[in-house]
């Protein structure tokens, strides 16, 4: 007499096989032939046992999403200071949206998207507080001593300024998530970082990810945009990619549609019609050029994934505008500008008398020199706590509360 429970025969699903249960030979059943496989990762810099369960890109996702410098991104500026409003994006949520972008786009491609989700979820760990000012500003105070750049800076958050392991340095990502940190929009000519082929196109998956991120900009740049009130409806009827996604969304819901809904359904239009134009353009360019493996994406004269000529035309003129009414608004650059006067501030206090630093720090001096050492601190500041910094140590009748957490 049966006890209600169901029977457990040869055909169900075994979670301790190795047959049914492989990460491996899941991506081998999903993937198409020009993504990049796990089983094929170059590895670690420092070898690690292989987990039964989770791909080397699984672990690196997950030692991504619980290091310090991504919880940091919460209080990291976009465009708007945290401050300034709760709904606005922070360099945390701009990750989450490029990741989910570029993840979707993987799925219709066939890539790996544990890689691509990986890479986007990696791609801003080295900005510094108050975007990208304080990029230019950290660049311009180190001119001397190596220049900043925040991809730069993320490989050394990677492998060297996470402390979360007995040992090694860094999260000891696998070789294809640290290329793709180097690889960030453009090319480099270093002889430090000659390992990761600087002549050699990416994986699909960073290629991918690098156009999630513009993407995504564009488009949660110009929704904040306008709940700030520095853009107006009315402004971007010269928009062609943003007036034919709103005559779309009047056309269903009608001419009285609630404003807030406009520019929601406008603006998740405009992206659907991105991604469409990127995965049609990218599927013809891999038929056209036979791509069928990742040794013909790395033997590629370039990147392969691109938008085609009409839709290219049309980011271009979005990001000029938005370059023009959005991040060249006298408030917005009023912003910008305070936040590199405190970064300036700081750095030039920290380097004249770096006992003022943290222990951790203080002690690197020596080894990597004061510059760099006070750059690295200053760098993974948030926002806030550079605020804080700055007041802590220019303002007369503060009371210091000593180290924050």
């Amino acid at each position: 007499m049966s006890d209600g429970s169901a029977e457990v025969t040869g055909q169900g699903f075994d979670p301790d096989s190795d047959a049914t249960n492989s990460p491996q030979q899941r991506e081998e059943l999903l993937l198409a032939p020009y993504a990049m496989p796990s089983a094929r990762s170059r590895g670690r810099v420092h070898p690690e046992s292989a987990d039964r369960y989770r791909t080397v890109f699984q672990i690196d996702r997950e030692r991504i999403i619980h290091c310090a410098a991504f919880r940091r991104l919460e209080y990291k500026t976009q465009v708007f200071a945290n401050h300034q409003g709760d709904h606005y994006r922070t360099r945390l949520t701009h990750t989450l949206e490029v990741a989910q972008v570029s993840r979707a786009v993987a799925r219709r491609l066939g890539l790996n998207e544990d890689l691509v989700e990986t890479i986007a979820l990696g791609h801003d760990l080295g900005h510094p507080p108050f975007g990208h000012s304080g990029e230019q500003e950290l660049d311009r105070l180190m001119e001397s001593h190596g220049g900043f750049n925040h991809n730069r800076h993320a490989l050394r958050v990677v492998d060297l300024l996470e402390q979360r392991y007995a040992d090694f340095l860094g999260l000891n990502l696998s070789w294809e998530v640290r290329e793709s940190i180097v690889k960030h929009y453009g090319c480099f000519d270093e002889p430090a970082l000659a390992e990761f082929e600087p002549d050699v196109p990416p994986t699909l998956e960073a290629q991918l990810a690098d156009i999630g991120d513009s993407l995504a900009y564009d488009s949660h740049d110009l929704d904040d945009g306008l709940r700030s009130g520095v853009l107006e409806l009315a402004d971007l009827r010269e928009v062609a990619i943003f007036a034919r996604s709103q005559e779309s969304v009047r056309k269903q819901q009608g001419s009285d549609v609630p404003r807030r809904v406009l520019i929601a359904r406008t603006i998740s239009g405009m992206i659907a019609d991105q991604i469409n134009d990127l995965v049609a353009t990218c599927i013809e360019r891999i038929a056209t050029d036979n791509i069928d493996s990742i040794e013909a994406v790395r033997a590629a004269p370039g990147n392969l994934l691109h938008f085609s000529k009409v839709m290219s035309g049309e980011k271009a003129q979005l990001q000029a505008f938005l370059q023009d009414r959005l991040y060249g608004d006298p408030h917005c650059v009023r912003v910008s500008q305070k936040g590199k006067r405190m970064i300036a501030a700081l750095f030039e206090e920290f380097v004249r008398e770096p006992a003022q630093l943290p222990r951790e720090f203080l002690n690197r001096c020596s080894e990597i020199g004061r510059e760099r050492t006070v750059c690295d601190y200053i760098a993974g500041m948030t926002d806030r706590y550079c605020v804080q910094e700055y007041e802590r140590l220019f303002s007369p009748h503060r009371n210091d509360p000593g180290r924050l957490s």
